[in-house]
């Protein structure tokens, strides 16, 4: 049985040691790095960077608190991410966040380049969904990562946490060759990928125009209009339309599964208890960091979680959500959800528990944990 470390929230204490910064101090030292990390080893702390205006996602001053961690073992951090829109607009969204060199105390780099195609093909082991896809080249590259993840709704996902973030945040957008096909678009749909409009539901309001981040959706008098053969298959066009007027072929248990495999393709490049996950369950938000706003959140902070089972840092995440009392102006209340029922079920219609359960299917950790608070 795998354990997961955990920090509630809450501080009822006037103490240093009482904060959220303090205790995820602790929570490193629980976990005690040097099990994990050598001496001059690399270290890739692979987080999210956010977007204009998504603003709820990891703080600098966590960041920080875990790339002095590594250093306190001599390793060498460098905090990550890939490209989610144009690279160098990516880093400036990162600066403005507050994720820099100074901030953080490490470097800060896109792990796939600054056009998102500095990747390499790892073949997909056990793969029911995915076959090939390309892995960032310098998480393909580096010994050793710590995975840091923003826990919070997502509309396809359901639930994103760490395995989203390692088959969304590991695996490029596209791949130099094969583009989408063996990129992170290969989760979000199949076939030939193609995004289809309904002229009589739209109401030419612009959002998908203005979400896309490649800038190649427009209307052309009153026709909708985008290049395929540039597109990444990201979805978010269709995600954003109030009228469902965009439409991408997506099927929910393909995608659930697509996550755990892709996960599993990211972490089969690095070698047994290499990798460290840690899970925020704070500014629990409905939506993606992807996404250009961040709505209220949906629970009140709940804490933060570590360990070397991602799996098992995943359970005890949703055990927790599931567990937790909504905010009544938010979303949840928005929706009518009732006392008792599963908050990101109900909102976004999803089973997320699969891409946890795919998880352990591949091996990848176990679902069985023991809570141990910190």
């Amino acid at each position: 049985m795998s354990k997961v470390y955990f920090a509630s929230a809450r501080a009822k204490k006037w103490d240093y040691k009482d904060s959220l910064s303090g205790k995820l101090e602790r929570l490193i030292k629980k976990v005690d790095f040097k099990k994990y990390f050598k001496k001059d080893e690399e270290v890739a702390v692979k987080t999210h960077f956010g977007s204009e205006g998504a603003h709820r996602i990891i703080r600098p001053i966590f960041i920080r608190k875990v790339v002095d961690g590594i250093k306190v073992v001599k390793a060498k951090p460098f905090v990550t991410d890939t490209v989610r829109i144009m690279g160098l607009d990516y880093l400036e969204i990162a600066n403005q966040n507050g994720i820099n060199h100074h901030s953080c105390g490490a470097p800060v780099v896109l792990a796939d380049g600054l056009n998102g195609k500095d990747n390499i093909l790892v073949k997909v082991k056990r793969g029911r969904v995915l076959k090939e896809v390309a892995i960032a080249t310098l998480i393909h590259d580096v010994p050793a990562m710590v995975v840091l993840s923003h826990c919070k709704g997502h509309i396809n996902a359901g639930y994103a946490g760490a395995i989203k973030n390692l088959a969304m945040g590991g695996i490029s957008s596209e791949h130099r060759v094969h583009g989408w096909k063996k990129g992170r678009g290969c989760i979000h749909t199949f076939g030939e990928g193609i995004i289809t409009w309904t002229k009589d539901k739209c109401t030419y309001c612009n959002q998908c125009v203005n979400v896309c981040p490649l800038g190649i959706i427009e209307f052309k008098g009153k026709k909708w209009t985008y290049i395929m053969d540039e597109c990444w298959r990201c979805g978010r066009c269709t995600r954003v339309c109030p009228e469902k007027a965009l439409h991408l072929p997506q099927n929910d248990e393909y995608f659930q599964k697509g996550l755990a495999e892709g996960a599993g393709a990211v972490l089969s490049t690095f070698k047994k208890k290499k990798v460290i996950y840690i899970n925020f369950l704070l500014d629990i938000q409905p939506e993606c960091d992807c996404m250009p706003v961040a709505d209220v959140p949906l629970f009140q902070d709940q804490g933060i979680l570590i360990s070397d089972d991602m799996v098992a840092v995943e359970q005890a995440s949703v055990d927790i959500l599931r567990k937790a009392r909504f905010i009544p102006d938010s979303m949840a209340g928005d929706r009518k959800v009732k006392e008792g029922e599963d908050v990101l079920k109900r909102l976004h219609g999803k089973d997320y528990q699969l891409q946890i359960d795919e998880a352990e299917r591949l091996g990848l950790g176990s679902k069985r944990y023991t809570l141990v608070s910190v």
